[in-house]
C-alpha cells in the first residue's frame, strides 16, 4: 500500500518551483528521503539501473515490500524513465501507482513499504554537499564509521530480512580491553587515538556490506549479512588478532591495545526481535571479558565457546 501522501508528517510531493533547470544540473541521481539508509544517494550513468532487494540489482534496497527486481530507470533520448518490473507491492510516483513514468527533477518514488526515493539532478557543487550532509549524520565524529542511529535503523531491516527469507545473519560486537586505564595512564587524547587507530583497523578487515560501527563509548559493533555463526568467529578472530598485532604508539608512548568480541547469530539462536541478537552478542562479549579478555566468545543460547 502507499503512504499517505496527506499526511503533513510525512514528504509533500509539491513541486519547487524555484528549482533550477535539469539543463544546469546534468547529472541524475536517487536520493534515499525515507527507509533504511535515508540520505544516501546514487548516481544514475547506465543506460538501465534496476532497483530491488535482489543481488543482481544495480541499487539494492533492504525493504520488506520490495521485489528482487522491482522497478527499473532508463535513460530514453532528453528523457529518464521509471518502470515497474512486476513487483508484487507496485511502484508508485509522487503518491499514484504506476507502470511507466517519465520522471522529473523533484519526483518521488516510492517502492516497499518504508522507502522512498527523490529523483533529482545535482551539478559536482550538490553532488559534494550531498555526500557531505549524509556523512556528517551517519558517521560517528571520531571514528568516522558508522553511527549507533544509523547501526540500529540497519540492524531493524537486516533482521527482518534474514528471518523472513531465512538467511544468515551474524552480529560481532567488541569493545577495547581496560579503556579507562588507557585514559587514566595517558590521558583522553591518548584513548581517542587508540579508538581512531583500532577503528582504521577494523575497517581494513570488513567486506563491503558489512555495517560496522560505533555503538557507545569503546563498544564497537559489525552487521555481517549472509554469514553464520561459525563463520562470525572466524571473522571475529580475525578483528582480534588484526588488533592484537597493530602498533598504537602515542606521543612516543607504545601503548598495548586489544579487544574483546562476543559473536551471536540467526538462525543458530532462535529469537523474533532485532534486539535480542545485540543481547546475545553483548552478553557474549562480556562473557569474553570474564574469561580473561582478548578473546571470541559465541553466545545467545547454549554453551559458550572460545577461540
Amino acid at each position: 500500500m502507499p503512504l499517505d501522501w496527506d499526511d503533513e508528517t510525512k514528504i509533500s510531493a509539491k513541486e519547487d518551483l524555484n528549482r533550477p533547470s535539469p539543463k544546469d544540473r546534468d547529472r541524475a541521481y536517487l536520493i534515499v528521503l525515507a527507509g533504511s539508509s535515508v540520505g544516501e544517494m546514487y548516481k544514475i550513468t547506465s543506460e538501465k539501473t534496476v532497483i530491488g532487494r535482489g543481488q543482481q540489482a544495480d541499487i539494492q534496497v533492504i525493504d520488506e515490500g520490495i521485489s528482487r527486481r522491482h522497478a527499473e530507470i532508463a535513460h530514453e533520448g532528453d528523457h529518464v524513465v521509471i518502470r515497474d518490473l512486476g513487483s508484487t507491492n507496485g511502484t508508485y510516483c509522487n503518491g499514484d501507482k504506476i507502470g511507466e513514468h517519465h520522471l522529473s527533477d523533484g519526483d518521488k518514488i516510492q517502492v516497499g513499504s518504508t522507502t522512498i526515493l527523490k529523483f533529482t539532478f545535482h551539478d559536482s557543487l550538490d553532488e559534494t554537499f550531498q555526500r557531505q550532509m549524509y556523512e556528517s549524520a551517519l558517521r560517528d565524529g571520531l571514528t568516522k564509521i558508522f553511527n549507533k542511529k544509523y547501526f540500529l535503523d540497519r540492524l531493524d531491516s537486516e533482521f527482518a530480512y534474514a528471518i523472513r527469507h531465512r538467511t544468515p545473519l551474524s552480529l560481532v560486537m567488541f569493545d577495547i580491553d581496560h579503556f579507562k586505564k588507557i585514559n587514566d595512564s595517558y590521558g583522553h587524547l591518548a584513548g581517542d587515538y587508540a579508538l581512531s587507530t583500532m577503528s582504521k583497523v577494523v575497517s581494513e578487515t570488513i567486506r563491503q556490506e558489512d555495517v560496522f560501527a560505533r555503538y557507545g563509548g569503546e563498544e564497537f559493533a559489525v552487521i555481517c549479512r549472509g554469514i553464520d555463526l561459525a563463520g562470525a568467529l572466524a571473522f571475529g578472530e580475525r578483528i582480534r588478532r588484526c588488533v592484537d598485532a597493530q602498533a598504537f604508539v602515542y606521543s612516543e608512548i607504545d601503548m598495548k591495545v586489544t579487544v574483546s568480541v562476543g559473536v551471536a547469530a540467526v538462525p543458530e539462536v532462535g529469537m523474533k526481535e532485532p534486539m535480542e541478537l545485540v543481547g546475545a552478542a553483548d552478553d557474549a562479549l562480556y562473557q569474553a571479558k570474564r574469561l580473561g579478555r582478548n578473546r571470541v566468545v559465541s553466545g545467545g543460547g547454549g554453551e559458550a565457546k572460545t577461540r
